[in-house]
């Protein structure tokens, strides 16, 4: 009889690892916005600017980095990640202008390309079988949300005996030490014959060609747009925006005493919420046509998003609406990234998915940005939210045309 293929592999232990260091300092960066902009006097727009810029560079450095750990290796790619984002962090601890904050937010974009999830994912896509895709996939995304749990509440602490500048530092040392596990990552490579036979030119054509890989492009990009908004503004949004937290009840018993914690605190139930999301949307994706799938969390998250924003903004509708999206946050990924291996198979997935991930970090760039351009012309982020509303029901309809059924190359090992 034989053994079915392990799920959890050294591959998978040691990527989810790498992604949970990577996004745990990515996902506190909203937790920044306000210490930054008062001890220099910067608009909002300056520092949200910086952090549009790094999604943006995220977006760009995707595919590059994709193709670069599909040509050389993807431990090296990895290495330069590590590298790039480490000396973004130190050069943007001695910066004392929003020009040069903007500058070096380029290298920790591209740093967390080189460690995010158009690399990792690839690698697990590689590594694993074919059965087990989805799931691993799922797994490594899920990965994710643990660092986003950790990330902001862990940067607020260290906020209250650390300068920010101080924490930029400590978090590039940690970057810098997920090199250590690389020797564990030696990934095999289940291709099939006529992927090996295949240029990187040649499958690029083929996708670039395809008006299902531009419907999967299109789609992404509302994702990029309410995941970015929400991590850079959320935590600033409810410190302004949300009603008294009442003394005596469950937040005040956790700690939670100030609308700043409780911001930070949201953004952690995003991520607790988003492991079982997206360990459900793995599994789900090897059941359910994963199109209809995407359709359905996008229609869910414009739904959420509207509910929020119209109801009264209350430290209890804080954390349902922090859970309920939370659930559909990263759901996006495993079945983005498993309908572009399902379409163009496993060999040059790093790249194929980068391009994707670039229309998702497009939508980041403008999320941020706009979300900054906004507060410093009206006040507030109504505006930019309803935005958010509309591209969500737009990437829920622009799904159903995508023909899943027609593997344009076979992704079996």
């Amino acid at each position: 009889m034989t053994r079915a293929p392990s799920l959890f592999t050294p591959v998978l232990l040691v990527s989810c690892v790498i992604i949970i260091v990577s996004f745990a300092i990515r996902g506190s960066f909203g937790v920044f916005q306000i210490p930054i902009a008062e001890e220099f006097g910067w608009l909002r727009t300056d520092f949200s600017l910086a952090i549009a810029i790094q999604n943006l560079a995220w977006g760009i450095g995707q595919p590059i980095f994709g193709a670069i750990a599909e040509k050389i290796g993807d431990r090296k790619a990895i290495i330069m990640g590590a590298i790039l984002y480490a000396a973004g962090m130190v050069l943007s601890a001695w910066s004392v202008t929003p020009l040069e904050h903007q500058i070096y937010e380029w290298l920790v974009g591209f740093g967390i390309a080189g460690t995010g999830f158009g690399v990792i994912l690839a690698v697990v896509g590689r590594a694993s079988s074919v059965e087990n895709r989805s799931m691993s996939l799922a797994v490594v995304t899920a990965a994710g949300s643990i660092g986003q749990v950790i990330g902001a509440p862990t940067a607020e602490w260290m906020l209250g005996f650390l300068t920010w500048q101080q924490v930029f530092i400590v978090f590039a040392f940690v970057i810098l030490s997920i090199i250590l596990l690389l020797p564990l990552m030696r990934s095999p490579e289940p291709v099939s014959k006529q992927e090996l036979q295949e240029s990187m030119s040649q499958i690029l054509t083929k996708a670039f060609k395809d008006p299902s890989y531009t419907l999967i492009f299109l789609g992404f990009f509302s994702c990029g747009y309410q995941l970015s908004f929400i991590t850079a503004h959320f935590p600033a949004f409810v410190t302004e925006m949300c009603g008294p937290i009442e003394p005596g009840g469950i937040l005040h018993g956790l700690g939670i005493t100030t609308t700043s914690g409780l911001g930070a605190l949201a953004i952690s139930l995003v991520g607790l919420a988003n492991i079982g999301g997206t360990l459900m949307a793995g599994w789900a994706g090897n059941h359910f046509p994963r199109k209809y799938l995407l359709a359905g969390i996008y229609t869910a998250r414009t739904l959420i998003g509207a509910l929020f924003i119209l109801l009264p903004i209350t430290p209890l509708s804080v954390i349902v609406f922090s859970i309920t999206m939370g659930s559909l946050w990263l759901a996006t990924v495993p079945l983005t990234s498993g309908l572009v291996a399902h379409l163009y198979g496993v060999r040059y997935m790093g790249t194929l998915y980068g391009f994707v991930f670039l229309s998702h970090q497009l939508g980041g760039f403008l999320g941020v940005w706009l979300g900054g351009r906004m507060y410093d012309l009206y006040g507030d982020y109504t505006m930019v939210w309803w935005i958010g509303v509309a591209i969500g029901a737009f990437s829920a309809i622009v799904h159903l045309p995508i023909r899943e059924n027609r593997p344009v190359v076979a992704a079996q090992a």
